[in-house]
C-alpha cells in the first residue's frame, strides 16, 4: 500500500510503499495479550527469599543429647519448628517466572499493533533524520512538529542513527527503540510512533524474510 511520507517540518516529502504483511494485518486481541503477559513475565525478577534450614547461620551441634533429657530430640537449631530457623516452603529468588511464546505468534501480534496504529493514524513516517545535531533542544523542536509531547511518543530510527538516542533520552515521555528489536509493549502504550523511512525497510526486511 501507498503512504504518505513527511520531512522534519511534517511537509509532505514523497510516498512509500508499505507491506501488508506488516502495516494491514488484522487485530488479534487475544494473541496481543498472550504476548504481553508473557513479555510482562519474561521481565520479572523474582526477589523474595526466604532461607532455608541450609542457609540460617548456627545450628551446627546438637542442642542436647538423644536420649535422657525427657524433651524431644531435635538434631539442630536450624530446624523451621525453632525460632531462628529456616523457612519451610518459603519464597526463593530463584523462581522462574518466564512464558515461552513461539516466534510465529510473537512476529503475528507485532503485526497486529502496528496495523492498529497505522489503522488509527498514530504512525508518522519521515524521509530522514539524516545530517542532525544530538541535541536535545534541537529535538525538542523537531518533535513538537508532530506531537505535543504530554503523550508517549516513540521514534524508531535506522540502525545508523542510533547515535541520537542519547539527546531524545533526556525528552520526557519520548523513547526510542531500534527497528530490529520492536517489542508489543513499547508499541501499545506509545500514542505516537515516528519512523524513519530508512527503518520501515529494515523492519520489513528483519521480520518478514
Amino acid at each position: 500500500m501507498k503512504f504518505d511520507i513527511v520531512n522534519i517540518k511534517n511537509e509532505k516529502a514523497g510516498t512509500i510503499e508499505l507491506n501488508d504483511k506488516v502495516f494491514g494485518a488484522k487485530w488479534n486481541p487475544n494473541l496481543i495479550q498472550q504476548a504481553l503477559v508473557a513479555q510482562a513475565a519474561n521481565k520479572r525478577d523474582p526477589w523474595a527469599h526466604a532461607k532455608g534450614r541450609g542457609e540460617v547461620s548456627g545450628g551446627g551441634k546438637k542442642p542436647w543429647k538423644q536420649k535422657g533429657t525427657g524433651r524431644a530430640r531435635h538434631g539442630s537449631t536450624r530446624s523451621p519448628i525453632w525460632v531462628g530457623g529456616g523457612v519451610a516452603h518459603g519464597p526463593i529468588k530463584t523462581r522462574d517466572f518466564s512464558q515461552k511464546i513461539n516466534k510465529k505468534m510473537k512476529q503475528t501480534a507485532l503485526f497486529s499493533v502496528i496495523s492498529k496504529k497505522f489503522k488509527d493514524n498514530e504512525i508518522i513516517v519521515v524521509d530522514k533524520f539524516d545530517n542532525l545535531n544530538s541535541k536535545t533542544k534541537e529535538w525538542t523542536a523537531i518533535l513538537r512538529n508532530f506531537t505535543d509531547l504530554r503523550s508517549k511518543t516513540v521514534l524508531v530510527f535506522k540502525s545508523e542513527n542510533k547515535v541520537f538516542s542519547k539527546a531524545i533520552s533526556n525528552i520526557s515521555r519520548v523513547d526510542t527503540i531500534s527497528p530490529l528489536s520492536l517489542n508489543v509493549y513499547d508499541l501499545m502504550k506509545a500514542k505516537k510512533i515516528i519512523i524513519e523511512s530508512k527503518a520501515v525497510e529494515e523492519i520489513e526486511k528483519h521480520y518478514i524474510s
